[in-house]
């Protein structure tokens, strides 16, 4: 006879209230449940996350402050590059109380993502997971250091997925495809912290507050891991453009049928003097291929648009009224 049978009454049933397990049951709700699995993400990758303050060049003038993320033991860290933009050196605080000097390792503004390093020993590494796995509805959980109050931990739901964010430098516009909107609260201070899946892994870089109740995360994919590693061992990011602006294009029936694809990117406009317009490239033509690669968004064509494409010559499928034709493009560094 187990513990609980000796407890249980003579003629309880179970689930009544004389049933010593409905309360012990009844503590197991669903809000519990929630509750435990925030609990556990943020004890797991609050040491992790580092309050930032950098001091700004005498161009920027003043002092920035920030969170960022630790990606391993030996101390490099990734924030946003916003965070640390015009700085070359800063503080990292950490919630066991260590302040430790850090360096600005490598930015790319047109990620918003940005690489320090400090100099400590045992660091706490966060785990990276995989943004492109993540559903609508799916609870996750923001560590940051909002206006300065370090720890901060909030938790909502990824509220949408495949959201666009605009980045610019001076000369250069980007679009930073499959950006997380989340309702979890974020604050000035939240940029370059953490959004954390319930498995504790950190599946974006909080880096805007584009409302009320209505926040962005830069996605931890497979383009961004690059982006990541390239600023760590090189201390910058190169990549490669055409100089066009469009997106998905579904193709008309008799093309669909004739082709056997449904859509591809449609050319809205051409840079001037891109490489884009000297390959011959025309708005309202739609690109099917990039080197025999089926394109059908700028995330697409983004993705093959690193460094190792630049001054490379590659052959373009193109749909140009009802012809289909090729045309080769090479496309060009992108720079600031």
């Amino acid at each position: 006879m187990s513990l609980t049978d000796n407890l249980r009454r003579p003629g309880a049933d179970p689930g009544s209230e004389n049933d010593p397990r409905s309360a012990l049951e009844q503590q197991e709700s669903p809000l519990d449940a929630y509750s435990r699995v925030v609990v556990h993400v943020a004890e797991t990758v609050s040491p992790s996350v580092a309050s930032l303050r950098v001091g700004r060049n005498s161009s920027r003038g003043g002092e920035g402050a920030g969170s960022a993320v630790v990606i391993t033991p030996d101390g490099f860290l990734v924030t946003s590059a916003h965070v640390v933009d015009g700085a070359q050196r800063g503080t990292a605080v950490f919630t066991d109380g260590r302040e430790l000097s850090l360096e600005v390792i490598g930015t790319d503004p047109l990620s918003d993502l940005a690489v320090t390093r400090v100099r400590g020993d045992e660091l706490s590494a966060a785990t990276l997971g995989d943004a492109d796995t993540l559903r609508v509805g799916q609870l996750v959980v923001a560590i940051g250091n909002p206006l300065g109050l370090g720890g901060t931990v909030t938790a909502g739901v990824v509220s949408a997925l495949g959201r666009s964010l605009p980045t610019r430098t001076t000369s250069a516009t980007r679009i930073v495809e499959n950006v997380v909107q989340t309702d979890a609260a974020l604050n000035p201070g939240n940029s370059g912290g953490a959004l954390v899946d319930s498995n504790g892994r950190v599946v974006g870089i909080n880096t805007a507050v584009a409302g009320v109740g209505l926040g962005l995360a830069v996605p931890i994919n497979d383009i961004t891991r690059r982006i990541i590693g390239a600023l760590m061992t090189e201390g910058r990011f190169r990549r490669a453009y055409l100089g066009i602006a469009g997106d998905y294009r579904a193709l008309p029936p008799r093309l669909v049928e004739r082709l056997g694809r449904d859509a591809g990117i449609g050319v809205a406009e051409v840079m001037e003097r891109s490489p884009a317009e000297r390959a011959g490239l025309r708005a309202k033509d739609v690109i099917l291929e990039v080197d025999g690669r089926p394109v059908t968004s700028a995330g697409d064509l983004q993705r093959l648009m690193f460094g190792d494409a630049i001054g490379r010559t590659a052959d373009l499928l193109v749909v140009r009224d009802d012809d289909v034709i090729h045309i080769e493009a090479t496309p060009a560094e992108l720079v600031d």
